[in-house]
C-alpha cells in the first residue's frame, strides 16, 4: 500500500516546512531560557542559537532533536526557496524575501547537522572572526558597518510588524477566544523582543566599524551580554528573555496555523 507521503508528496513537503517553524520555536524559546540564565547569573552557556543547540546536544534523545531539526530546516529552506524561484503572483519584494528566509533556514540546517555531528561550536567567536575577515576587505570597515545597519533595519522591522500586528498577515487563521488573543500577545511582545535584541546585535558591529575592532561583533549572545550590562540591564534583558519565550511560542501557532 502507498503512503500518504508518496501519494501526496506536496503534503509531506508542507508537513515538513511546518515541522521547521517549530523547530524554530523550540530554539528561540530555548534561547529565552539561556537569556534569563544570563540576566541571573546562573549560566556560562551562549544565550544564543549554538547555545539553544548545544542544549538540545546535551539533553535526553538529544540526538534525534538534531536531526530532525535537520530535515525540517531544510523543508522549510528549500519551500522558501520555491517560493522564491517560482514568482508567480508575487512581486519583487516578497520573492527578495522568501530567497533571504530559504538562505536562512538552510543556514541553520547547516548549524543543527554540525551539532548533530558534534562538531558545532559557539557563533560568537565564528562571528567576531567573519568579521575581522571581512575588516581586510577593500572598505572593509564601511562593510561592517553596512551589515550592521542592515541588521539594525531588520530589527525594527521585527519591531514594527509586532506592534503592528503584521504578523497576523502570516496567518491563515486562529482560533478563537481566549487562545487566540494568547497567541495574538505572544506575537506582539515576540516580534518586538526579538527585533529590539537584532537592533542591539547591529549596533555592535557598527561600533566595532568605529572602532575598527571585530571582538565587538560578537552576535546575539554578546548583545545580550551588552544589554545586561547596560543600566536597568538585568530587568530590560528578563523583558526580552521573556520575550524570546513568547516568540517561540508563536512560531509554534505560525506551524499550525500559518501560511507558507
Amino acid at each position: 500500500m502507498t503512503t500518504l507521503a508518496a501519494r501526496h508528496p506536496q503534503h509531506a513537503w508542507e508537513v515538513g516546512a511546518r515541522a521547521g517553524y517549530a523547530v524554530s520555536g523550540l530554539l528561540h524559546a530555548l534561547i529565552g531560557v539561556l537569556a534569563l540564565q544570563l540576566a541571573l547569573g546562573s549560566s556560562s552557556a551562549d544565550a544564543d542559537q549554538s547555545g539553544a543547540l548545544q542544549a538540545v546536544a546535551g539533553s535526553p534523545f538529544g540526538a534525534v532533536v538534531l536531526w530532525f531539526a535537520v530535515v525540517a530546516f531544510v523543508a522549510l529552506g528549500a519551500w522558501q526557496a520555491a517560493a522564491a524561484l517560482r514568482g508567480a503572483g508575487q512581486d519583487t519584494a516578497d520573492r527578495v524575501k522568501a530567497g533571504a528566509k530559504a538562505v536562512m533556514y538552510l543556514a541553520l540546517a547547516a548549524t543543527s547537522y554540525a551539532f548533530a555531528q558534534g562538531s558545532g561550536s559557539s557563533s560568537s567567536g565564528q562571528t567576531s572572526d567573519a568579521t575581522a575577515q571581512l575588516m581586510q576587505a577593500p572598505a572593509g570597515r564601511f562593510l561592517v558597518g553596512a551589515v550592521g545597519l542592515g541588521v539594525v533595519a531588520v530589527g525594527v522591522y521585527h519591531v514594527v510588524k509586532g506592534v503592528r500586528r503584521k504578523f497576523l498577515d502570516d496567518l491563515r487563521s486562529l482560533p478563537s477566544g481566549r487562545a487566540g488573543r494568547a497567541a495574538r500577545w505572544c506575537g506582539v511582545l515576540g516580534y518586538a523582543a526579538k527585533g529590539a535584541a537584532l537592533v542591539v546585535v547591529g549596533g555592535l558591529f557598527v561600533v566595532a566599524a568605529v572602532q575598527q575592532d571585530p571582538q565587538e561583533a560578537t552576535g546575539l549572545d554578546g548583545a545580550l551580554t551588552a544589554l545586561r550590562d547596560a543600566p536597568m540591564g538585568t530587568v530590560l534583558l528578563v523583558l526580552v528573555a521573556a520575550g524570546f519565550v513568547l516568540f517561540g511560542v508563536y512560531c509554534f501557532v505560525r506551524a499550525r496555523f500559518g501560511s507558507l
